[in-house]
């Protein structure tokens, strides 16, 4: 026998686990509300769920960010299965890199990236389930018991902002995170009324890019009397300059956010000294390993890291916690987005903060156990409704 199965089947007997296949489900995740962020309001995300299917019976979970259209992303997948299928499962870094440099992806590192963090990401949960372990312990081990995560405030007035803010600080969150950018009026506000909501827990603002420097060094003293843990990424994404200038300028903290993507992006942050905090994905940095090469230079620096959190599922959520678990400069007061979701994907296992905090699972792999109910509404909608 030659081809595919006949390398599949000496993988087998060599004791390896080999790749037979890539399945990929365009998806368009629904939001329970509207979810304002830098001066735009989103009803829904597109996701491409990615299982690795192996000739152990084994299947690797992980999710795309869909930045282009869903097909953009599974043609993308499709130019470089041919390459990937017949390979060994734990070759992670490997596969991804040698991925990363063909056709399309090599033109397109950022695009790339946020495509192969759902394939590297199926990769480790593929991994861990055949060590009969969780992903974390394949990182090198936890170096915490738990991880800390912000309440998100969610609405569309001031009023609703202090409701959900009450809700979060009395549900346990010492970190709160509200979203600024809706116009200067608008965001002293919504940002004092927070702050006499939540007493003395911390409050941090991020406008997403949505002002120059000049403006966010004013607006920035504008909300300082209302005790801002820090700012997140309050400059364009094209400038690590802009947000040293402006960190410069204040006395408030800044994390950089949309600025960093990849280990570079990081270096220089560090470089500069451009940034108090950095807020990093595996879908921007490219995957779990690059997270991790990331989160290395900012230590280096002294710089620590928080998780940042793209518009997806439970799927990512319990990927980014293993991460989580496993980085020694990761400061609290992550992000965890599953819960803006009107329907997760993720059936078990219950990824919902407790008094703020998720601890250590035991599962093999991410422990991920998808509501296949769910993943094929979602995949309807996206059929019917293509990107929100």
């Amino acid at each position: 026998m030659t081809g595919p199965g006949a390398s599949a089947a000496a993988g087998a007997r060599a004791g390896r686990i080999l790749i037979t296949g890539i399945r990929l489900t365009p998806l368009l995740l629904a939001f329970k509300e509207p979810y304002h962020w830098a001066g735009r309001v989103d009803h829904g995300s597109p996701v491409v769920l990615v299982e690795v299917e192996t000739d152990a019976g084994i299947t690797g979970i992980g999710e795309s960010v869909s930045s282009l259209a869903a097909e953009i992303t599974t043609a993308a997948f499709r130019a470089v299965e041919p390459l990937l299928v017949g390979q060994p499962i734990h070759d992670v870094a490997r596969l991804v890199d040698e991925a990363r440099h063909l056709g399309t992806f090599n033109h397109m590192p950022w695009f790339a990236d946020f495509v192969l963090a759902g394939f590297e990401m199926a990769l480790w949960d593929a991994v861990g389930k055949a060590a009969g372990q969780p992903v974390y312990r394949l990182l090198g081990g936890a170096v915490r018991d738990e991880v800390d995560y912000f309440g998100f405030v969610q609405g569309d007035t001031t009023e609703e902002l202090v409701e959900d803010a009450r809700d979060l600080a009395a549900a346990g969150h010492e970190v709160i995170y509200l979203k600024v950018g809706r116009g200067d009026a608008a965001d002293v506000r919504n940002t004092a009324a927070v702050r006499e909501a939540i007493g003395a827990r911390r409050l941090r603002v991020d406008p997403n890019c949505a002002w120059s420097v000049p403006d966010a060094i004013r607006m920035i003293r504008a909300l300082e009397p209302y005790g801002i843990d820090w700012v997140e990424q309050p400059t364009t994404l094209l400038s690590v300059t802009a947000l040293r200038q402006v960190r410069e300028a204040v006395h408030v903290p800044v994390a950089a956010d949309q600025a960093v993507h990849t280990p570079a992006d990081v270096y220089d942050v560090v470089r500069q000294r451009a940034a108090d905090a950095i807020v990093l994905s595996p879908h921007e940095a490219g995957g779990l390993l690059a997270f991790r090469k990331a989160a290395a230079i900012a230590e280096a620096g002294g710089v620590p890291v928080c998780l940042h959190g793209q518009s997806v599922s439970g799927i990512t959520d319990a990927a980014q916690h293993h991460l989580g678990l496993s980085t020694p400069n990761l400061t609290d007061g992550n992000q965890i987005m599953h819960q803006l979701l009107a329907e997760d994907l993720v059936d078990s296992p219950d990824l919902t903060p407790q008094r703020g905090k998720l601890g250590l699972p035991e599962a093999p792999g991410f422990g991920v156990e998808l509501d296949r109910d769910a993943v094929a509404r979602a995949a309807e909608r996206y059929r019917r409704e293509g990107r929100p």
